[in-house]
């Protein structure tokens, strides 16, 4: 918020209204407002309680398999083996812990970078307009709205100026609804019907207001709707990748467990032995640490986007960020710098003329909707001696008309100034003003009216943004109405450069080698659209226009969105349109926009991409925010989102693999062994020091061809990886197993301590094949990565050797074990290389 709305204060009659305690147009005191909110809590339906942190941990056994664990563990103590339950508590705890700890560090970084760009409301405290984040506001605020505002509570309007509000999402009704202040005014029985009433989840299109607030969060009229709304909308790629994992992963526990019931029940195992070991594997084969790598690594790369002026609202948008394949955006502030200046003011003779300005710089002043970019720069170009002008009326601007009038009384008559699209204005025009002399503009002058459609296209296309100014004298009345715009005199042209960004043809050539194709969805004219995308290097052979959009099938249109890069004079419905039509085609659409009219479209979008100097409506609906209106910091930001989502994939990769090839062993082993081929404690420790070694994947390298294109996720990939990879692991696995029975002559005890640490070895040492799809000498990993890589294989070779090796049933390794081991490591390596190229060749 934050809109100059100077001369807008309240009434007298309007002062001292009450509601939840005393207020008064100085507003409320922070001590005041300080305990009301300590009363009514904050104003935040999503996020009004949390849950503390002992909760939070203790939540993390609740997981089925940890439960069960722990459960049996108890029973193991009763059944007088101590140690082994003490053993899987220990781990259990430990994990959790190393869970709850790197989890909750991410999510608070997030949440700092999240309340960077919290909604904000303008609010009078202390007698001070002040900006405050929108939780912070209290009943019986005072606080002001205008155009593009999210009304940040429901309030009684204090006073109102052309204010129009959209209530669709409350109430579906399609068309802004005019409010007015009304205070004393009987309530209706449906209060949105209620004029001086305003709401938490609408939006403010046009106007100004005052209003006091009645209620805050959960106890606003419409609390419920408004937290539907709210929350995010279908679930995301992200989310319906990890619930596809999460299938696999537990249609493969099940039958595995299976299978080691039945085993042991034929092969006569001890019953209560035979559950535990099952359960052992389901957890070896599960990736526990999936929840706190998928958060720390999408937590981290959040924080690599902020570093890079890209706030994540969500987690899950990284995924989709990285994601995109299709950029759509409005032209100016993308493509041009955004800082518009005013060039000329030309009457019909092409001359400079001050009547032109004049009347546009009245239109800009006094019109009370959200200033355009436009407005800003009529403002800028200098003062305008307004004397003897007062405003009397308005027209709001809205995107169908493309146009904005003010009424004003100059001397004994009463003027509506209209600026607005010159095909727009030229449409209600019946006459022309001339060096002074006004003539009629009808059928017998079609030729002058084309003459002047041939002046704005002209300047159109030297690439000026143009605006028509006209005028009529209209007699006093209440309210003028949009009827009122007609039988206008065009007075002139308003001109305006804004040129190309310097670095924008670069950034666009980059964003398509890195596989982004940018459209244009804008609503100026093709003949200013064209010029910008010739500068920038944009093909822009074929325009589409919104009058064309309009009447074509979806169908033909998706047909269309493929062809076309630049659409022109689009409403805000069509860009909807342009972008459900992408979507259609299987594409992954990201939608940048920072104004009202860009709301439904962000929302449409796969990824919604806003600018911290947006509108409140528009920042609210986006999923990133960008703290710079830059295509070189989106195309920054869409990278970290590939290589965040790549080292999420790399777990799953090396996680199901591994983990699937050991359990494999295991569960083969387990029919033909007279023993356990690894005690339950032992495949929880091997399982927990492989997943502490991981923990720094986050900080890992991702390679340039990964990033060099949209990424997906890929089920099949993962399966198929877990398939062909697991049972390689289990050839080594194997080979161990009859180089210890039959070289070493093993005992049990040996036996557990010699695949112990082979297990871990391999799996561990094969993260440096797996988390690149090239050659692992060139692709180097992060250090954190590689010193807790080996740090873990190196705690598996020492453990044996340590007093901790009775307590968890390991013994000493005889020393040619170890040479061994170093060419089973070498020769598993290289096999699991052969095989990951192959995949990689052939799914990826």
């Amino acid at each position: 918020m934050g809109k100059d709305l100077k001369g807008l204060s309240l009434s007298d009659e309007s002062r001292d209204v009450p509601t939840h305690g005393e207020s008064s147009d100085q507003g409320l005191t922070s001590a005041e407002a300080d305990k009301r909110l300590e009363t009514y809590g904050p104003n935040d339906m999503l996020a009004v309680k949390h849950s503390s942190p002992v909760v939070q941990f203790l939540r993390l056994f609740l997981n089925p398999l940890t439960a069960i664990l722990l459960v049996a563990s108890i029973v193991s103590v009763i059944l007088g083996d101590a140690v082994d339950a003490s053993i899987i508590i220990v781990i259990v705890l430990l994990s959790n812990i190393l869970n709850f700890v790197q989890t909750s560090q991410s999510q608070k970084a997030v949440e700092k970078l999240r309340a960077g760009v919290a909604p904000m409301a303008n609010v009078r405290r202390d007698g001070e307009w002040i900006d405050l984040p929108r939780r912070q506001i209290v009943p019986g605020d005072i606080i002001r709205l205008a155009a593009g505002d999210l009304v940040p509570a429901d309030a009684r309007l204090l006073q109102a100026t052309d204010l129009h509000v959209q209530q669709a999402a409350l109430t579906g009704e399609s068309l802004p609804v005019d409010k007015s202040a009304d205070v004393g005014g009987e309530d209706t029985e449906d209060f949105a019907d209620a004029p001086d009433r305003v709401f938490l989840g609408t939006s403010v299109v046009s106007g100004l207001g005052i209003a006091l607030v009645t209620a805050t969060g959960r106890t606003t009229a419409f609390g419920d709707i408004a937290v539907r709304l709210a929350s995010r909308a279908p679930e995301t790629e992200f989310e319906r990748g990890i619930k596809s994992f999460g299938m696999l992963i537990m249609q493969t526990v099940f039958f595995l467990v299976i299978f080691i019931v039945m085993v042991g029940t034929i092969g006569h195992h001890k019953p209560f032995e035979t559950v535990l070991f099952a359960i052992s594997l389901a957890v070896g084969l599960t990736p526990e640490f999936l929840p706190m790598i998928t958060t720390v690594t999408l937590g981290q790369g959040a924080l690599r986007m902020a570093k890079k002026k890209v706030i994540v609202k969500h987690l899950e948008s990284i995924q989709n960020f990285g994601s995109i394949d299709t950029l759509c955006s409005d032209k100016t502030g993308t493509l041009t710098s955004g800082e518009t200046k005013l060039e000329s003011f030309l009457d019909l003779t092409a001359q400079e003329s001050e009547r032109v300005l004049l009347f546009g710089y009245l239109n800009s002043t006094y019109q009370m909707g959200m200033k355009s970019p436009l407005d800003e720069a009529i403002l800028r170009h200098g003062a305008v001696d307004m004397s003897g002008y007062t405003k009397v009326g308005e027209i709001p601007f809205d995107f169908e008309r493309r146009c904005i009038s003010v009424v004003v009384r100059h001397g004994d008559e009463n003027l509506l100034i209209i600026k607005g699209a010159p095909e727009s204005v030229l449409a209600r025009c019946t006459a022309y003003e001339r060096n002074g002399v006004c003539k009629p503009l009808d059928d017998v002058n079609d030729e002058e009216r084309a003459t002047y459609v041939n002046k704005y296209r002209d300047l159109s296309a030297q690439g000026y943004r143009v605006l028509a100014v006209a005028y009529r004298v209209i007699s006093p009345q209440e309210k003028y109405e949009k009827v009122d715009e007609q039988s206008l005199v065009l007075l002139g042209f308003l001109n305006f450069a804004d040129p190309p960004k310097s670095d924008v043809a670069r950034v666009l050539q980059a964003l398509k080698n890195d596989g982004v194709q940018v459209k244009i969805l804008t609503g100026d004219n093709e003949l200013v659209t064209r010029h910008v995308c010739e500068q920038v290097g944009l093909k822009s052979d074929r325009i589409v226009l919104g009058s064309e959009v309009e009447h074509m099938t979806d169908p033909a249109l998706a047909q269309v969105v493929e062809e076309v890069n630049v659409f022109a004079r689009v409403s805000p419905a069509q860009k909807n349109r342009v972008i459900l039509a992408l979507k259609s085609r299987k594409h992954v659409v990201g939608y940048m926009g920072d104004g009202i009219n860009d709301a439904p479209s962000l929302h449409a979008a796969d990824v919604g991409i806003s600018v911290s100097t947006g509108v409140d409506i528009a920042k609210d609906a986006a999923d990133i925010i960008l703290l710079e209106q830059s295509l070189q910091v989106l195309h920054d930001g869409i990278l970290e989102g590939r290589k965040a989502f790549g080292n999420v994939i790399k777990y799953l990769l090396m996680g199901t693999s591994s983990n699937f090839g050991n359990m494999f062993s295991m569960a083969g082993a387990y029919i033909f062994l007279p023993f356990l081929p690894m005690l339950p404690s032992q495949i929880l420790l091997n399982t927990f020091l492989y997943d502490l070694s991981q923990v720094t994947i986050p900080t890992d390298n991702v390679d340039a061809s990964y990033i060099r294109k949209p990424q997906h996720w890929d089920i099949r990939l993962i399966r198929n990886f877990m398939i062909f990879i697991g049972p390689v692991s289990s050839i080594f696995d194997f080979l161990t197993f009859f180089i210890m029975l039959h070289v070493f002559s093993a005992d049990a005890v040996l036996f557990h301590t010699g695949w112990f640490v082979e297990s871990l070895a391999t799996q561990t040492l094969v993260l440096f094949i797996i988390r690149t799809a090239g050659n692992p000498f060139r692709s180097r990993p992060s250090l954190p990565l590689a010193i807790t890589t080996v740090l873990i294989v190196v705690v598996g070779f020492v453990l044996p050797y340590t007093p901790l090796a009775g307590t968890l049933g390991f013994t000493p390794l005889p020393p040619l074990y170890f040479l061994f081991l170093a060419g089973m490591i070498v020769g598993y390596l290289f096999l699991v290389e052969l095989v990951k190229r192959y995949l990689m060749r052939r799914y990826a």
